[in-house]
């Protein structure tokens, strides 16, 4: 009887076989997700300074271009995303659409809130939000994220105004005078290390860089389509040298050691590097703190989610030789944009001070408080500097390596590893 099976056994088999490929072909084919590259965080990687600024959509999802100098800060255009931003210069085969989450300004609390719904944010949704948008119709491959250099205890816009300020009020203001115009002292000495940022900030900015990015990790595991993808972390780099270059040291005899030296700080201004040179040493020391965070939060979320692909990338050299001041003839050849102010929120930046009295320089310079658009541009990296950081992206995003450090030669060579 058993015999008897054998014969029937391949007939049975053909007519499985057949129904599974009929089954298989009338069944709808799944797809694949469009790939896509996001940059979440800062001023850094949304582009501020490149220019080519593009409508940001605000809070209630209506795209908000250009309102006007005057228009409040709070205003979703100003995040700045740039079409000349790292993300979009970098080369990264296999991404077919690139999403610019960042936003000028953005802090940790902006990565899982409303950026509005703190002090000075602007009006737009959480990124983690708006990276559910892009997840719904992308299979995200690849996130660039800058975090760290604004959040609770202090931010890179107000370190710049606070070391510009003081040496602009020492260059066109003697002493006397700010007790006859101004009523009383006026910093003016350069910046000490302990003006930036203390220990304890540090740490506590490290602390809630690393909640935020937390946040952004379980985010991804939960909605990235494919459940692969590579999350960069870059730090910063200062768009200010160790020391000025010869011909910035003085002007008509004068230093900026002495009391008022306004020829001096109209050469620094229009070069853009209006700052004591002994300010530069605690500048350098705070953006290697900066980068002490993102290390930090980079250690810890690797040990947190050892099976996460989490790479750390380092640009503090990736100016090398071409930061502000470091050679004459900048702001020309710098990687990064210079201070500019504007003298009322008028649209034209005031390039020279050569002069003005210390009215006409406090009055612009209160143009940057009352409109802080007008300003926020300064001491970030320009359209050439963000290909720079295209390239640095580049390298992290192809990279075998947990941590790689982007370096500019003196020949402008730039090389990751």
């Amino acid at each position: 009887m058993p015999l008897l099976r054998h014969p029937v056994l391949p007939a049975v088999l053909a007519v499985v076989l057949t129904w599974s490929a009929a089954t298989a072909q009338a069944a709808p084919t799944a797809t694949a997700l469009p790939t896509a590259a996001i940059a979440l965080g800062d001023s850094f990687v949304s582009g501020e300074g490149a220019g080519a600024y593009q409508p940001v959509t605000d809070v209630n999802g209506v795209p908000q271009s250009f309102p006007g100098w005057s228009a409040p800060n709070d205003n979703a255009f100003f995040c700045h995303r740039s079409a000349n931003a790292s993300l979009h210069r970098a080369d990264l085969p296999g991404i077919q659409a690139r999403f610019n989450l960042a936003c000028s300004g953005g802090q940790p609390h902006d990565i899982a809130s409303p950026s509005g719904s703190r002090t000075k944010g602007r009006a737009v949704a959480s990124q983690l939000d708006q990276l559910r948008s892009v997840a719904g119709t992308h299979d995200i491959d690849l996130v660039l994220v800058g975090l760290g250099s604004n959040n609770s205890s202090f931010t890179f816009g107000d370190v710049a105004t606070l070391c510009a300020n003081r040496f602009i009020a020492d260059a066109w203001t003697g002493w006397w005078e700010f007790w006859a115009y101004l009523g009383g002292p006026v910093p003016q000495e350069p910046c000490a290390v302990s003006d930036l940022a203390t220990e304890a900030e540090i740490a506590a900015a490290t602390a809630e860089t690393t909640a935020a990015l937390r946040q952004l990790l379980t985010t991804l595991a939960q909605v990235d389509a494919d459940g692969r993808h590579r999350v960069v972390l870059q730090d910063y780099t200062n768009p200010l040298p160790l020391d000025l270059v010869a011909e910035y040291h003085d002007e008509d005899g004068r230093t900026d050691t002495r009391d008022k030296f306004r020829d001096l700080g109209a050469e620094r201004y229009a070069a853009g590097c209006p700052v004591h040179r002994a300010s530069l040493s605690p500048g350098h020391v705070f953006s290697s703190r900066l980068g002490t965070v993102v290390q930090g939060a980079h250690a810890a979320l690797s040990a947190e989610f050892p099976s996460a692909d989490l790479v750390l990338l380092n640009v503090q050299r990736a100016f090398d030789g071409a930061r502000l001041c470091e050679r004459g003839g900048s702001p020309a050849n710098a990687l990064a944009t210079p201070i500019r102010l504007q003298d009322g929120p008028s649209g034209t930046f005031v390039t020279s001070l050569a002069g003005k009295d210390k009215i006409d320089v406090q009055r612009i310079a209160n143009t940057c408080v009352t409109h802080f658009q007008t300003c926020q541009e300064s001491w970030h990296p320009n359209a050439s500097g963000h290909a720079v950081l295209g390239r640095c992206l580049t390298g992290a995003a192809t990279t075998t390596a947990r941590g790689v450090a982007c370096v500019r030669s003196a020949d402008g060579t730039i090389t990751v590893g």
